[in-house]
């Protein structure tokens, strides 16, 4: 069976991977200490992009030593896995000191630190983001063959993290429509520039839809003055306003996860509540979903999964250093595949392994000995996988 051509790719990663030392002290000598505050957005130091430079390439060269058909940069020139492409953007602002967000960063003790606070300070207008600069740099460094994937927050995101509605009517945006259509403009002004720059597999990656499968949480979304139902399709509206009209080789995936900050999470609940509206109304190729703990429930809403898309389960954990038995994972598709057939499936992280700069707990090996288990596995399950 030939190879399957279209991502996501029957073996593939979400995105961001494990800064190099030599990268996190370049960071703190020409930006200063990494306090909460410092660096939130892009930044303009020669010297510390040399150094980026230097460690994508190789990141590149880890990639496609494993076989990877999918390669990034890593995110390595990024502190957090959302903030730099809107805080490059007119009308954006930011702040981890003193946050106020509902959310949270959790472990089995609890709450241990909230989320940043995103504030609009003006009104939303593109420019040119960090995340195309980035984008242009990994085209030129991949090798032919591999295929490099650009990931960016969704829509969504902007609106979840700078605190829904009510936030919107506070800011220079009295009407949240308002709000929405210079949102959905910004954004289809950055998939024009990276499609323009040759990207062809754009990611859009999202906590704020399986945020509304958290019973705690969708009484946030409540408190913002409508449903969590109403919420999810003013969401989906919002994301097919943004990819509408793009070109048919250009293939969208959504990244579904539940937060990922050095071994946190935010959030748990399955997908039910979202299912139907996620894998049917929003048009996009596929879906990287969250499977690596009972969090993210069982494997039931892929039964809500149409022809012609593709979820990679995400049934390795990046937050943990401990390798996945190979039988074990085929055990866990044969599981999956009770709802949905093997051709609608593929295989991945559950997330990035370094959503911010600090990564999770695990060594730059034993991440490597994860995508290799991942695309051995995928190997020996979908005969289109090589």
């Amino acid at each position: 069976m030939a190879t399957r051509l279209k991502p996501p790719f029957r073996a593939d990663h979400v995105g961001s991977l494990l800064r190099p030392q030599r990268l996190k002290d370049g960071r703190e000598e020409f930006l200063g200490p990494q306090t909460a505050e410092a660096a939130l957005g892009p930044h303009d130091s020669a010297d510390l992009r040399a150094i980026e430079d230097d460690c994508i390439r190789d990141v590149i060269k880890m990639q496609e030593s494993t076989g990877l058909r999918t390669v990034t940069d890593g995110e390595f020139r990024r502190r957090s896995w959302w903030l730099e492409m809107v805080m490059t953007w007119d009308g954006f602002s930011a702040t981890r000191e003193g946050a106020q967000s509902p959310f949270g960063w959790k472990n089995e003790k609890g709450k241990q630190q909230d989320f940043s606070s995103l504030f609009i300070n003006g009104r939303i207008g593109w420019r040119e983001s960090a995340v195309v600069k980035a984008f242009e740099f990994l085209r030129d460094n991949a090798s032919p063959g591999s295929v490099p994937k650009v990931t960016m927050p969704a829509p969504q995101v902007v609106h979840c993290f700078m605190g829904g509605d009510p936030a919107i009517r506070e800011s220079v945006y009295s009407d949240p429509d308002e709000f929405w259509e210079d949102l959905v403009a910004a954004y289809r002004q950055e998939f024009a520039a990276l499609v323009a720059a040759g990207a062809r597999y754009i990611q859009m990656d999202d906590v704020s839809i399986p945020f509304i499968c958290d019973p705690d949480y969708a009484e946030v979304f409540r408190s913002w003055g409508a449903s969590p139902e109403e919420y999810l399709s003013q969401y989906a509206r919002r994301i097919n306003e943004v990819v509408d009209g793009l070109p048919d080789d250009v293939s969208v995936t959504m990244h579904q996860c539940r937060g990922n900050r050095e071994g946190l999470w935010a959030a748990e609940g399955g997908y039910d509540p979202v299912a139907e509206v996620l894998f049917n109304e929003i048009n996009v190729d596929g879906y990287f979903l969250e499977y690596d703990t009972p969090r993210a429930g069982g494997f039931e809403p892929l039964r809500f999964l149409p022809k012609g898309k593709v979820v990679a389960i995400g049934i390795v954990s990046s937050k943990n250093p401990v390798l996945e038995d190979a039988d074990a994972l085929k055990r866990r598709i044969d599981d999956a595949c009770k709802h949905t057939e093997l051709d609608r499936l593929a295989l991945a992280p559950q997330c990035g392994f370094a959503s911010s700069i600090g990564g999770n707990p695990l060594s730059e090996d034993q991440q490597k000995a994860k995508i290799e288990r991942i695309i051995e596995v995928a190997g020996d399950v979908w005969p289109d996988a090589n």
